[in-house]
């Protein structure tokens, strides 16, 4: 998994240049939260899909047990919480939504992209047990497919956010 970043790197660059220039710190701060604004709806469409992605597990066997996990930390809840959006104008310029993996616990820093595997799969200890492990699938790469439905849309939105900020420097 990846982060997504939407960067217009040389356009974003001259501009910030000229914004500089400018002291136009209004239009900085303006820019900024546009571009921001223009990621929020896939950050949000991320943690929606996070918490509601199918998980299923393996049948059970005959004579195993089950029974509710020993944790109370909701699994996608938890990841869901840890997508973030940044958004830059110096240095690479841009706007970026990603999984910040300090938000997660320790034994969860690297489970976004085991759920999203090529094959789905989520292999995991059974309740800790190093000794006994198990399979679980989810749907194959579906942080990349909703990424895909929003790119079209965030850049056309960054690309009126630079042509308004343009107009407003001219």
């Amino acid at each position: 998994m990846r982060s997504v970043q939407i960067l217009g790197t040389g356009q974003l660059i001259e501009l910030q240049r000229r914004l500089r220039a400018a002291g136009h710190e209004n239009i900085r701060s303006s820019m900024q939260r546009r571009i921001r604004r223009a990621a929020e709806p896939l950050r949000n469409d991320m943690q929606n899909t996070i918490r509601t992605l199918p998980i299923r597990a393996e049948p059970r066997k005959a004579g195993k047990r089950g029974g509710p996990s020993p944790t109370s930390r909701p699994l996608r809840a938890t990841v869901a919480g840890a997508v973030r959006i940044s958004v830059r104008t110096a240095g690479s310029p841009g706007a970026r939504v990603w999984v910040d993996r300090s938000a997660l616990p320790p034994d969860l820093q690297t489970m976004p992209w085991v759920m999203n595997s090529s094959d789905g799969r989520i292999r995991h200890p059974v309740f800790g047990n190093k000794k006994r492990w198990a399979n679980q699938w989810t749907t194959p790469l579906w942080w990349d497919k909703v990424v895909r439905a929003h790119t079209p849309r965030m850049q056309a939105e960054v690309a009126r956010v630079l042509d308004d900020v343009r107009d407003r420097l001219s």
